[in-house]
């Protein structure tokens, strides 16, 4: 018998934690680092134990058999809790393409149903290696699939919309809720919804990656030529005849003459930065290792002060000459974390 219940662990988890393994070895720019993968399947974990709790306290409450309430109740709870950290992760701009929201997403699906399948284990009776095997290849790649859904159609309506609302994250979270009632409703025979969802989410993740992978490459590549047409204007001295100078000229009588210093320099520091993240993703596009810059800190120093210097009217004054969407917030994260 112990050892029919070490089959089942590896036949439920493996797969889901492959397919995870898969998708980081594909990753071009490998900007999701294995640290951060195993925090968040630790937070998908954490997410399963809370929702079986919340769960057997809702099914006691409320007057609805088990049936009813694995197809209407649970898929609400359960994709709305394993979305909460990426909900936090992309309005803090810790993600910077849909690439790393799936792999984040998966991540967080593999820890849920890695917890959720253990604790099966031991609740069921059944000794049929099929149903484990359905678990594994079924349940725990529905759970890592679905909320990989969630982080790339959040991701998307973030950049298309520069903005972090919270209105973006509702289309993949109502979609996610969707597949998994519809999974737990068992439309098809167990190892029928097997076998489709190993065709259907593989083919989408991969449509995602490819897409991914060719925005990142435009995104670099124009970002990269705006960013250093706009600092050899600032660096050469004639900004005055150029339309940031004009810009410039319009808002000076509403600021001491320092203030405007600061704003240009503060202007400087924010495209040195961020032509240095461009280059640094390209490299690792490359499957270059690029060494630690140690006049980053310093400059993240200097960009900070400047920031108070010229203080909040000062920032909403000179957004308009910031390149200010989604990847260019991500990318000075993403270069601060270095």
């Amino acid at each position: 018998m112990a050892m029919e219940e070490l089959t089942k662990i590896p036949v439920s988890l493996l797969p889901v934690l492959a397919f995870l393994t898969g998708l980081i070895l594909i990753d071009s720019y490998k900007l999701v680092k294995l640290r951060s993968v195993l925090l968040t399947i630790g937070i998908g974990c954490l997410a399963a134990i809370v929702c079986i709790f919340i769960n057997g306290w809702l099914l006691k409450s409320l007057p609805l058999d088990l049936p009813g309430f694995s197809r209407y109740v649970a898929p609400v709870i359960e994709e709305g809790t394993k979305a909460g950290y990426l909900v936090f992760l992309i309005r803090y701009k810790k993600v910077g393409f849909m690439v790393d929201a799936a792999i984040y997403g998966f991540a967080v699906g593999a820890g849920f149903a890695l917890v959720e399948n253990v604790y099966y284990l031991y609740s069921l009776e059944s000794h049929n290696i099929l149903l484990w095997i359905v678990r594994g290849f079924g349940t725990a790649i529905m759970h890592g699939g679905s909320t990989a859904i969630v982080g790339i159609l959040s991701k998307s309506l973030a950049d298309v919309r520069s903005s972090d609302n919270p209105i973006i994250f509702l289309p993949g979270l109502a979609f996610a809720m969707i597949v998994h009632s519809a999974f737990n409703h068992f439309l098809l025979p167990p190892l029928a919804t097997t076998m489709l969802l190993l065709v259907i989410f593989p083919v989408l993740i991969m449509m995602v990656f490819e897409q991914s992978e060719k925005n990142t490459r435009r995104w670099l590549g124009s970002g990269f030529d705006t960013d250093m047409e706009l600092l050899a204007i600032i660096t050469s001295g004639k900004i005055s005849e150029m339309r940031i100078g004009h810009y410039l000229e319009t808002i000076r009588h509403k600021f001491p003459g320092e203030v405007i210093a600061d704003m240009l320099c503060m202007l400087r520091i924010y495209l040195e930065l961020a032509l240095r993240a461009k280059g640094l993703l390209m490299m690792q596009g490359t499957g270059f290792k690029v060494a630690s810059d140690p006049d980053i800190k310093a400059k993240f120093k200097e960009l900070k002060y400047l920031e108070k210097s010229i203080g909040k009217t000062g920032k909403l004054a000179i957004k308009p000459l910031l390149r200010g969407d989604q990847r260019d917030l991500w990318q000075i994260h993403h270069l601060s974390q270095r």
